[in-house]
Parts: C-alpha cells; structure tokens; sequence
C-alpha cells in the first residue's frame, strides 16, 4: 500500500542534497518554489493559521504573499548551500499540499541538525506529521549522513510531543526560555528538547487509518 511504501529519493536538476525530492508512505516531498503561486498560498495559509501561531513565533513574520515569497525563496537558497532542506508535503496520488517539513541548521561538522513541520488544517488528523517525520527522519540520519537530528517544541504542545516519540526521537528534557513566547518576540517559554540518532532503532512503518 502507499502508506507503506519503501522511501525513495530523486535528485533535482541541482546538486545539491538538501534540493532532493523524497516518496514514501503516501506522500511526495519536494523542494517550496517560490515561482508556484500554489505553493506561496499554501506557505501564507499555513504560517498565518491560528493554531499553527499558538505554538510558533517564526523569527521572520508572514502577513502576505509577498513575504511568504520571499520566505520561500531565502529557504531555497539556504538548501542550495547546503545549510537546510525545505519541503512541500503533498499527497503522492492527489499532489494536493498538506503541510511542511524541514531539516534546519545543518552542522556538518558535528552531523547534526534540527527538523521542524506543520501541517495545513484540513489535513490534520490524517497522520501527515508522522509521515513526513519518519520519511525525512529517515533520510537525514541515512543519506544525508547525519548522525543526530534535534527537534523541539513548545511545552504543553502534547500532539507534537506523541509524534516526536512515535518517529524514534526520545525527550531528553527541557530547556528553559528557548523559544520566543506565542505572538511575541520579547518574551520566551520553555521547550521540550527531543532528539534521534543515527545507531537508534529505525521506528515502525505508520499503520492505516486516522493518525496524527
């Protein structure tokens, strides 16, 4: 079935690893452009939804098209130099978009990273964040070559709790002020700090039905 399908990879035009389009588990993850007027709607809809800002404080605002743009076309650039790898979840079958998964602050020297999501409101509930997790999980700690992969989130954001340690990234505890408070950029509140590493077990293929 889809959903269990093995993950592929296909490299872009580009050299670059971090521009490498990946399939598996009943989605397609390739590269945001900031040409697609689709793909800009979806990144404005998606950084701008209430329940995605309860828990996020992007550095960097988004109001409208034009900013997402430019957001856009800043994250290619970076995956371009190899500094992070910035996807557009959509459905294999359908191409509809879903959400957003990325590996940021790639550290080659020390083979570590941090991955980060979200997932559009009418695609909640369909198991999409643990999809992209296990499927880009999988290939930073094995064709990227990374050796720990670092992901943290609010505290009291549970649902981003459960699919961290259902992906294979253990809590290792919490750190203290890390993140900006939600709305505002001169306060901070506590994080939970998760993490996997390349010698951890390969977690279990997601089974069918509703899902986170």
């Amino acid at each position: 079935m889809a959903h269990t399908r093995k993950p592929t990879r296909t490299r872009s035009r580009s050299q670059s690893p971090c521009l490498t389009e990946l399939h598996g588990h009943g989605l397609h993850l390739r590269p945001w452009d900031p040409a697609s007027h689709a793909d800009v709607e979806a990144w404005l809809r998606g950084t701008t939804d209430p329940e995605f800002q309860r828990w996020n404080t992007p550095i960097r605002p988004v109001t409208d098209p034009a900013d997402a743009r430019e957001v856009l076309r800043g994250r290619v650039e970076r995956a371009a130099d190899g500094a992070m790898a910035s996807f557009r979840v959509s459905d294999a079958d359908s191409d509809t978009a879903l959400g957003h998964i990325a590996v940021n602050d790639i550290r080659p020297v020390l083979r570590a990273a941090r991955v980060g999501y979200w997932v559009l409101p009418e695609a909640r509930g369909k198991g999409v964040a643990t999809r992209a997790l296990l499927l880009t999980a999988h290939w930073a700690l094995t064709e990227l070559g990374l050796h720990r992969l670092e992901l943290d989130h609010a505290v009291g954001h549970d649902v981003s709790c459960h699919i961290a340690e259902r992906c294979g990234f253990r809590h290792e505890g919490t750190m203290r002020g890390a993140i900006f408070a939600a709305g505002r950029r001169d306060r901070f509140r506590d994080a939970h700090l998760h993490a996997r590493l390349a010698t951890d077990p390969e977690p279990p293929a997601p089974s069918p039905g509703p899902r986170m």
